[in-house]
């Protein structure tokens, strides 16, 4: 793979910083919810957001 240039290291740090923030405000909503259902929603997604960053976070390594 090629060396990312500065506009796709500073779009890529964008992104993970959007899906580290997503993860976590899934997670605090996740933990605040009283029905169950609703609840496993949000900890799907947060676990989606941070799959995604991780997924990402490889571009930089």
């Amino acid at each position: 793979m090629s060396q990312l240039n500065q506009i796709e290291l500073q779009n890529l740090r964008h992104l993970i910083g959007s899906h580290e923030m997503t993860f976590k405000k899934l997670s605090d909503y996740a933990s605040q919810c009283q029905d169950s259902q609703v609840k496993q929603v949000f900890q799907q997604s947060a676990q989606d957001a941070k799959s995604t960053k991780d997924q990402l976070m490889t571009f930089l390594g």
